[in-house]
Parts: C-alpha cells; sequence; structure tokens
C-alpha cells in the first residue's frame, strides 16, 4: 500500500533522508521509530505528500505522488495525514472541523453525524464540542486533530507522534485500542511515529528504526529482539540496536557512581 523508493531528501547542504526504501502491505500498522532529528517528520511529510523528495518516489496503492494530477488527486481520496501540530480554524467549533473533513473524504452524511458524536464521546470533547477551538487546552485540540484523522475513514493513515501533544491517560487507552483494532483489520493501513517504545507493543506489526537519515531495522517486534539477541524489554531492545555502545556507558557512568557514594 506504501511504497518508498530510494528517496532522498535534505534541508540547505545537510541531508535528512539518504537511500530510504520501505514497504508497508495493505492493513499494516507500521511504527517509525528512532533518536530526535533524524528524518522520521520529514520522512512521513514525504509520504503524505507535504513535501516532494529531492531523489526517489513515493508509490500509494500502486499510483506514484506527482505523477500526474489524476494519480494525486486519487491518492489524496485515499490518504490522510495528521501533522504532529495540526493548524486548526481556530473560530470553528471542533464539531464543525470534524464535519467538515469528514465531508471532503466523502463519508456518507447520516454516518458522518454518527461517526462524529462517536469519536466526540470517546475523546471526552462533547462538552467543547461547539465551542471555538480556540478556547480548547492543547491536549483537547489534539484530540480534535485525531478526531478528524479517524472520521475520514481513509484507507491510509500517516500519524505523526500522535500519542504527544499533551494527551490525557484516557485519550492515550482510546488511540492505542483503535490502532489494536486496526492492526487486526486488513482494510486499514497506518504508517506512525512514536518516540516511546512502550506504547507500542501489541499495536505494530513492525517497526521501522530510522537513524542518520537510513533505515537501519525494520521488523517486528521479536525480529528486532533476535537482530539485538537480547530478550528483553522493547525500549532496551530499541537502544541496543540505535545506539549499542550506550548501555556499557549507563554500567560505567553506575559503576563510578557507586565508587563516589
Amino acid at each position: 500500500m506504501i511504497e518508498v523508493v530510494d528517496v532522498w531528501h535534505h534541508y540547505g547542504i545537510r541531508p535528512v533522508l539518504k537511500h530510504v526504501n520501505l514497504k508497508v502491505e495493505r492493513g499494516e500498522v507500521v511504527v517509525l521509530m528512532g533518536p530526535n532529528g533524524m528524518g522520521k517528520s520529514t520522512l512521513l511529510s514525504v509520504v503524505a505528500g507535504l513535501i516532494g523528495p529531492i531523489k526517489g518516489e513515493v508509490i500509494i496503492n500502486g499510483l506514484r505522488r506527482r505523477s500526474s494530477v489524476e494519480n494525486e488527486i486519487a491518492i489524496r481520496k485515499k490518504l490522510i495525514y495528521l501533522p504532529d501540530t495540526p493548524w486548526f480554524p481556530m473560530r470553528n467549533s471542533p464539531r464543525e472541523y470534524i464535519q467538515a473533513v469528514g465531508r471532503i473524504y466523502g463519508v456518507e452524511e447520516e454516518r458522518l453525524m454518527d461517526h462524529v458524536e462517536s469519536l466526540l464521546d470517546l475523546f471526552d470533547l462533547s462538552s467543547h464540542s461547539d465551542s471555538p477551538i480556540s478556547s480548547c487546552s492543547t491536549g483537547q485540540r489534539k484530540k480534535v486533530g485525531l478526531c478528524a484523522a479517524l472520521v475520514a475513514e481513509a484507507e491510509v493513515m500517516v500519524l505523526d507522534e500522535p500519542f504527544s501533544g499533551g494527551l490525557d491517560s484516557s485519550a492515550l487507552l482510546a488511540l492505542s485500542s483503535i490502532l489494536k483494532k486496526f492492526a487486526a483489520r486488513d482494510d486499514r493501513t497506518v504508517l506512525l511515529s512514536v518516540p516511546v517504545p512502550e506504547l507500542i507493543e501489541g499495536i505494530a506489526d513492525r517497526i521501522a528504526i530510522i537513524k542518520d537519515g537510513h533505515i537501519i531495522a525494520f521488523e517486528s517486534c521479536e525480529g528486532l529482539r533476535k537482530l539485538a539477541a537480547f530478550d528483553g524489554p522493547l525500549p532496551e531492545v530499541i537502544e541496543r540496536i540505535v545506539h549499542p555502545e550506550r548501555v556499557g556507558r549507563v554500567n560505567r557512568y553506575m559503576e563510578g557512581d557507586a565508587d563516589v557514594s
């Protein structure tokens, strides 16, 4: 459903993505992880069509992005992108905005109304649903963005750090549960970035780890454990792959701290 082929991108003279190749199968939930500043948001923006790669191509459901107006329109009808910090029309209410997104994606009106109500209730937005978005807190605005992404019912979802942005525990649980259900289905393909590994075990079919602009691993959770030769918690598994030297640094620090004490 998503194919990234030899993609390069840079800002000025600094390469951010270098020879990135990635295939996400139909119905997969794939999580993109890696250290800060290593290209996760840039890669998601390229997949979503927000920016074009300097080199390489992105193919969505067999159609190459930016190859023609017709192909690009067809792709945009199937894909929705939620950036880390979405833009909102501040004078509109959450209900108005979410409904507008659903209409853009052609959701049938009666189904749209019911779905909007369900989402507002699920993310505890009912009491703020008809107030201006400008009056919502940071976490509430993040919830509005999530509702808009979900109401579109798009076949492909590209989500940049959907768990961040001040979400409360109830919203984190709701989003985790939804993504787990998507992972069990074959009609929704999701590519998302997540900064904290603890959130994704049980959600991700596969995890792509990006470092210095390259995909250095693309495996299931168990596949990553085999790659790291460590059958432990996922955060430490990923750390051993990304920074194999850091485990030794931590041990040396703690030994030194113990000597001082």
